[in-house]
C-alpha cells in the first residue's frame, strides 16, 4: 500500500470515524443496499451498506478508498459476495476494476451515494458484482 497524502488520509480518518457509527444503524434498514463479504481473517459475514445500482445482472458500486476498503479486502480474498437490494439477498461474483473510471462511473449511480463517494474518497475503485440467476 502506498503511503497517503496529509489531506487523504484525514479524509479516511474522517469518513471511517464516520461510517463506524452509522453503518451499524444503515444495515439494520430494511431497504438499504448491504453488501456481504466473507471476511478474510475471520472467515465470518461482514456487511456493510453501499450505494450503487444494479444493471441487469450485475450490481455496480465505487469503492471510496479503493484497496484500502475492508470490504475490498475481503473481496481480493474471496470474491464470492452477497448483495441485499430491495429487501431481497443475490449471491454473486464481485470484480475489482482498476481499469474502470471510477469517476465516470460514479455519474451513472446515485447521486446522494456518489456525492457522499466524491467528498470523502481517495483512490477510487470500481466494483462490479456478476449475480446469479
Amino acid at each position: 500500500m502506498t503511503s497517503a497524502t496529509p489531506h487523504a488520509e484525514r479524509k479516511y480518518r474522517t469518513a471511517t470515524a464516520i461510517q463506524r457509527r452509522i453503518n451499524p444503524v444503515l444495515r439494520r434498514l430494511p431497504f438499504q443496499t448491504v453488501l456481504e463479504t466473507t471476511g478474510r481473517v475471520s472467515g465470518l459475514p461482514r456487511r456493510t451498506p453501499v450505494g450503487g445500482r444494479r444493471v441487469g445482472d450485475s450490481f455496480w458500486l465505487v469503492s471510496e478508498f479503493g484497496e484500502r476498503s475492508g470490504y475490498v479486502r475481503n473481496i481480493k480474498a474471496d470474491p464470492r459476495v452477497r448483495v441485499r437490494l430491495r429487501g431481497r439477498w443475490h449471491t454473486g461474483t464481485a470484480h475489482l476494476l482498476p481499469d474502470d473510471d471510477p469517476a465516470a462511473r460514479l455519474r451513472l449511480l446515485p447521486r446522494l451515494n456518489s456525492a457522499a463517494v466524491r467528498a470523502f474518497g481517495a483512490g477510487l475503485l470500481t466494483v462490479r458484482v456478476d449475480l446469479d440467476g
